[in-house]
């Protein structure tokens, strides 16, 4: 029996139209000939499915069938690849989990979908014969998934960690350049289009947990959920730290990381978590600036490495998306699938990891109190650092007040352990010259 022909051209049905689903069909269109030259077959949007029908997105849609009908476009026989590009929870699940029920390969960009429920979703495509294609769900751009899955395969990999949020990375830059609080420049980023009407997945770091769950996953085999992940965002940052940060010479990011570490006990952990971090000013990271991302992978073989780039929008993620598509299409025409786990190990190699307690960090602080100007007040916080073993590197005091008024004290510990630092400050906060709840930064010198 002879094998039956190869297919003329790889069929792409797309759900959501939104702004990566604009970018994905300028993407399809603009670079029409580049893919059929690199693929020697063309990639062909076939169908288009949004609720909103009406709206002009200033692209061509000639030759596309474009309705409100997902289910009609996941059953569509010429629709190959199904591209879910609709974000969220439920909805986007059972659109995904009914195009592999039906044998059509998958594109996504939803990292919160694939860090709550991954697991699901790449077993239903493993048993089906198909592909999950999700490269544009972290970093943009970037092709850091990629990397992980193929280019460091041989690797051991000890560290993966960066700033992973374009939002957050341009609020914190701008703060420090202008001095201007949080909610101002979060509003300057809203009118800019690079923060949400509702920003918190970005400002509380819930996006960055999304995206190190997946990268988490790839680098050490971990089966976990970002749920799992422990999580602060930047919302208590104020312009006081990073002209603080910038005097030390440090200045701040919110980091995700994830690293392998020797445990107390003499094991080996994950360590994993994203919140704002003080790094050395010369630092790569540091020089990062505006809505882009980096992200470093620290491998075994291949030493410290660097991916920077646009970690968000209409072009660069939908160049991810379509990137994707021509690697599923090639698959596609050879008549095979999963030439790659998904997650780079194998299935059955992932597994629950030990994770590190945030109690069990070793590391040093920046601790900003709001104390009033009384003598014997420094003393007092000392002396509850001193109790707890936590030595005291640099002081500042910012300004001078009246007894009656508070003024910003600022201390950098020498290496201490988490748990003492959070125990000392439950202490301090309770002193009746201590004003307000004291601002903790976690100081990273090497990552």
């Amino acid at each position: 029996m002879s094998p039956a022909p190869a297919k003329t051209s790889i069929g792409i049905g797309v759900i959501g139209l939104g702004t990566i689903g604009t970018g994905v069909v300028k993407v399809l269109r603009r670079s029409e000939r580049v893919i059929s030259e690199r693929l020697g077959f063309p990639l062909r949007l076939v169908r288009i499915a949004d609720i909103d029908t009406e709206r002009d997105r200033g692209v061509d849609l000639s030759g596309v069938r474009f309705d409100a009908d997902a289910q009609g476009l996941i059953e569509d026989p010429e629709v190959d690849i199904v591209v879910e590009l609709i974000g969220g929870y439920d909805t986007a699940r059972r659109f995904i989990l009914r195009a592999i029920e039906r044998g059509k390969h998958v594109v996504t960009a939803n990292k919160a979908l694939l860090a709550l429920h991954g697991h699901e979703i790449f077993e239903a495509a493993r048993r089906r014969g198909v592909d999950v294609g999700f490269e544009a769900s972290v970093g943009g751009g970037i092709p850091i998934l990629r990397a992980l899955r193929e280019g460091l395969a041989a690797n051991r990999i000890l560290s993966v960690h960066g700033i992973m949020n374009g939002t957050t990375n341009y609020v914190l830059t701008e703060m420090e350049r202008t001095g201007e609080p949080f909610e101002v420049v979060l509003k300057r980023a809203q009118d800019l289009g690079y923060a949400e009407a509702d920003p918190t997945f970005d400002v509380d770091g819930i996006d960055a947990a999304h995206k190190l769950t997946l990268l988490v996953a790839m680098a050490f085999g971990a089966q976990l959920t970002f749920e799992d992940i422990p999580t602060q965002g930047i919302r208590h940052i104020k312009p006081l730290d990073l002209e603080a940060a910038q005097e030390f010479g440090y200045r701040v990011k919110l980091l995700g990381i994830g690293k392998i570490v020797e445990a107390p006990d003499g094991g080996e952990r994950i360590d994993v978590r994203i919140h704002p971090t003080m790094i050395p000013r010369e630092s790569l990271l540091a020089s990062v600036d505006g809505p882009m991302n980096a992200i470093a992978v620290h491998g075994d073989a291949v030493g410290p490495t660097l991916f920077y780039g646009a970690g968000a929008g209409e072009l660069p993620t939908a160049s991810a998306v379509v990137a994707d598509l021509m690697e599923i299409g090639r698959e596609i025409r050879r008549g095979s699938a999963g030439r790659v786990a998904p997650l780079s190990y194998l299935p059955e190699a992932l597994s629950r990891k030990p994770l590190l307690g945030l109690g069990e960090l070793f590391g040093r602080y920046y601790l900003c109190f709001t104390a009033k100007d009384r003598p014997g007040v420094l003393a007092e916080i000392a002396g509850a650092l001193g109790e707890r073993e936590i030595g005291i590197d640099s002081v500042i005091q910012k300004g001078r007040g009246r007894a009656s008024e508070s003024v910003p004290v600022i201390v950098l510990t020498h290496p201490a352990r988490e748990a003492a630092v959070a125990d000392a400050l439950v202490e301090i906060d309770r002193l009746s010259d201590v004003t307000a709840a004291t601002r903790v930064v976690r100081i990273e010198e090497e990552l």
